[in-house]
């Protein structure tokens, strides 16, 4: 099970977690380099890059964390399901050696770039699935990929799921700046004022030195047409008056808040933990 450390709990989805049940599984957060590291992890284990399982047989791991270990995170996932497979008596096949685990979550959370690190990493190939930017790059349940030959492990990539419905609002939006939701379903517009009443209420003021601003600011049009400034975002507009129509060169704000999201995205605002 995939989630991101920014949003560790708005990142997952209650149906799977239902669906799991008291099957072996295990949580990884990803994007971990993206997390305010001043924030309480979303447990103590998950925040040390904790290893080992519980009654339940289930077990975190936090992907980039900061801290001492003596295993690098990265080398602690293989080993951990390894084990917790086999300590399921329900699920234990003694016929069979090899171990074949679904890779699941909500959409673009990098189940996909998860597999093809590991694969990287222990079996020194090159990358088996395709990864993106945007959600829905992964269609369609694939074919399992060998990532380990000791233990034999196939991982299977599958699309992310969200829930049918949202509980609120709020985690909407944050999974929405995530990009677990297309942008133009919400509207980058509204998207971009959500992200910056955030960053102010967290007193995550890092815009104001991008983008040149005197202050911080509580309404997102200053913020925006700095952005759109600064990087040249113009668009031009036809205007219809007395004498003919006339073409206008303005201010393209949908363009300066999809650079606003992109840039909190790739954690040129600072670290940001939504939830």
């Amino acid at each position: 099970l995939l989630s991101a450390g920014h949003i560790p709990m708005s990142g997952r989805n209650p149906a799977l977690m239902e669906a799991l049940g008291i099957r072996p599984h295990v949580l990884v957060l990803n994007k971990m380099d993206l997390a305010d590291p001043r924030r309480q992890p979303v447990s103590a284990r998950a925040g040390l890059g904790w290893v080992g399982g519980s009654g339940g047989g289930t077990g975190s791991v936090c992907g980039c964390c900061r801290v001492p270990a003596r295993v690098p995170v990265s080398l602690q996932i293989i080993p951990l399901v390894a084990r917790l497979v086999a300590e399921g008596p329900r699920y234990h096949r003694a016929e069979s050696s090899e171990f074949n685990i679904l890779v699941i979550g909500v959409p673009n959370m990098g189940k996909s770039s998860l597999i093809n690190s590991l694969r990287r990493l222990h079996l020194k190939k090159g990358k088996a699935t395709v990864v993106g930017a945007e959600p829905g790059i992964t269609k369609a349940v694939l074919t399992r990929i060998q990532v380990s030959e000791k233990p034999l492990m196939y991982l299977v990539d599958t699309p992310g799921v969200l829930p049918p419905k949202l509980g609120d609002v709020e985690t909407g939006m944050k999974l929405a700046l995530c990009g677990a939701i297309h942008d133009h379903m919400v509207g980058e517009d509204v998207m971009a004022d959500y992200l910056l009443y955030t960053l102010n209420k967290q007193q995550q003021f890092g815009y104001v030195q991008r983008y040149g601003l005197d202050e911080p600011c509580d309404h997102i049009e200053p913020v925006l047409k700095r952005v759109a400034l600064a990087q040249g975002r113009t668009q031009k507009v036809t205007v219809l008056t007395g004498t003919g129509n006339v073409n206008v060169m303005m201010l393209n704000y949908t363009a300066a808040a999809f650079k606003f999201l992109r840039d909190f995205r790739a954690g040129r605002l600072g670290r940001v933990t939504l939830d």
